[in-house]
């Protein structure tokens, strides 16, 4: 079965490290999640056929989302207070089916606001760690 992207969200942790509580980041339209492993090359004498041979490396992910600006929205707010000034976040990514969770970095932040339209924003961050699982999360 198909999943909507409607139903994928971007939650900030606005609790404690210690009792987290996740909050939608207000307005939100989409969301990309990317994750990637490098790779080192350990290609030698004997490989097969003589091709090339690769292991991974590092993992790493990033989030980018974008919506209508939200005055007034307490996760917006922590992500940009993040960027400015460089504090990292307890995040979570909930699919409409499982959720995952992870620390990240706010990098950059966006505010639109033209003189004939709503107000939007974009925010990018990068993954501190792995992303995982939440335990006891429904799964899809």
């Amino acid at each position: 079965m198909s999943k909507r992207g409607v139903d994928i969200l971007l939650l900030v942790n606005t609790g404690t490290d210690e009792a987290p509580e996740y909050t939608p980041v207000g307005g939100q339209r989409n969301i990309t999640i990317s994750e990637e492993n490098d790779t080192f090359e350990t290609t030698n004498k004997l490989s097969p056929n003589r091709a090339r041979e690769f292991e991974y490396s590092f993992y790493t992910w990033t989030a980018s989302a974008d919506g209508v600006h939200v005055a007034g929205d307490e996760a917006y707010d922590l992500l940009k207070t993040a960027i400015r000034e460089g504090k990292k976040l307890l995040v979570q990514i909930d699919d409409g089916g499982s959720k995952e969770e992870g620390k990240a970095l706010a990098t950059s932040k966006d505010l639109d606001g033209p003189y004939d339209g709503e107000a939007t924003y974009s925010i990018e961050l990068q993954g501190d760690g792995p992303i995982t699982p939440v335990a006891g999360a429904q799964t899809s």
